[in-house]
C-alpha cells in the first residue's frame, strides 16, 4: 500500500500578487474562486494521492507562481481499530470452527461406539423362527365360492334422479326468477 500525500500552500513566488495567482489558478483548474481562496488559507485543494501525482500537482501550482510542499498523510487510527476488530472477528471465527470440529470428532467417536455395539449384538446367534403357521389348518366355515348377493340399485337411481331434478329446478329459478313467484308467497 503506497503512502498518500497532500499538496499544501507554502507561499507565493517573488513578484506574484495573491489575486493574480488565484485568478490564474482558477482559470487553469476551472475551479471556483472560493475553493482557490480556501487553498491559500491552508485548506486542501486536491484530494490525497500518490507521490507522483502530488508532485505533478505541485508543478502545476509552480507554473502559476505558487510555492507548495508535500505533506505525507499518516494512516488514520480507524484502520488500526478496524484491524483489531478484524483480528477479533477472525479469532471468533476460528474459535467457532474449532468448536465445530471438536463436536464433529465427538459425534464420530459416538457413532463408532454405536457401530461396535450393533456389530456385537448382530453376531449373537439368532434362534430359528418356528414354522408353526404352516402346520395350522385353516378353519374356514364358509365355502369360498359362494356367490355375492346383488343388491337392488333402484334406491341409488332414485336418489340420483331426485338430485338432478332439484338441480334443474334450481337452475331454472336462477335463469327465470319470475317463473317461480308462487313460491315467494
Amino acid at each position: 500500500m503506497s503512502e498518500n500525500y497532500r499538496v499544501i500552500f507554502a507561499g507565493l513566488a517573488q513578484g506574484i500578487q495573491p489575486d493574480d495567482a488565484q485568478a490564474k489558478l482558477a482559470a487553469k483548474l476551472k475551479a471556483p474562486h472560493s475553493k482557490i481562496a480556501a487553498f491559500f488559507e491552508n485548506k486542501p485543494l486536491f484530494a490525497p494521492c500518490a507521490k507522483e501525482k502530488a508532485l505533478k500537482q505541485a508543478k502545476l501550482l509552480a507554473t502559476v507562481g505558487i510555492k507548495s510542499k508535500l505533506q505525507p498523510l499518516t494512516q488514520p487510527q480507524s484502520n488500526t481499530q478496524s484491524d483489531e476488530a478484524s483480528q477479533q472477528r477472525d479469532e471468533r471465527i476460528f474459535n467457532a470452527l474449532d468448536y465445530i470440529t471438536s463436536s464433529l470428532i465427538r459425534i464420530e467417536e459416538k457413532l463408532d461406539d454405536l457401530e461396535q455395539r450393533i456389530s456385537t449384538t448382530t453376531e449373537q446367534p439368532v434362534e430359528p423362527e418356528s414354522d408353526e403357521w404352516q402346520t395350522d389348518d385353516l378353519l374356514l366355515d364358509e365355502d369360498l365360492n359362494t356367490p355375492i348377493k346383488k343388491r337392488s340399485n333402484t334406491l341409488l337411481y332414485s336418489l340420483i334422479a331426485m338430485v338432478l331434478i332439484l338441480l334443474v329446478v334450481l337452475g331454472l329459478s336462477f335463469a327465470f326468477p319470475d317463473l317461480f313467484t308462487f313460491l315467494d308467497t
